[in-house]
């Protein structure tokens, strides 16, 4: 999670070396960069950057079989953006994305997989909610 942007998702492989704070696309509140590199040889680079952060605030691999159109897809809550980001990956890379429950107008505290194979998200808004949603 970058400050004003820089918001990443990795692939974790155990020996690499992900950048911090060497490279970076994060954005300091003061709107410097923290890093004027972004690659370098020897660094991983991120399958997906938000600049602006979208504030990143939970993270589920949807696995479930309710979703099968969502089998393997990421799907990261976003405090910033009020939504949940869809994101596709496939062999490695990112292929799509796709926003979601913007419209309630609502910082999205939390997304999970739950038991049943449904996807849960939590709302911190007044009066927070949980909510169960799926493809159209």
């Amino acid at each position: 999670m970058g400050p004003k942007g820089g918001d990443e998702i990795n692939l974790l492989k155990p020996g690499l070396n992900y950048g911090w704070p060497k490279t970076t696309f994060g954005v300091d509140y003061s709107g410097e960069l923290v890093s004027k590199l972004q690659k370098a040889p020897g660094i991983t680079d991120p399958v997906v950057v938000w600049t602006p952060s979208i504030a990143p605030s939970g993270f589920t691999l949807h696995l479930g079989e309710k979703c099968p159109q969502w089998t393997g897809d990421c799907f990261v809550g976003a405090l910033a953006e009020e939504s949940i980001r869809r994101v596709k990956i496939r062999n490695g890379n990112s292929t799509e994305q796709q926003i979601l429950l913007r419209e309630l107008d609502r910082r999205i505290r939390d997304v999970r997989t739950g038991p049943d194979g449904n996807i849960y998200a939590l709302t911190d808004k007044d009066n927070g909610q949980v909510l169960r949603f799926s493809p159209r």
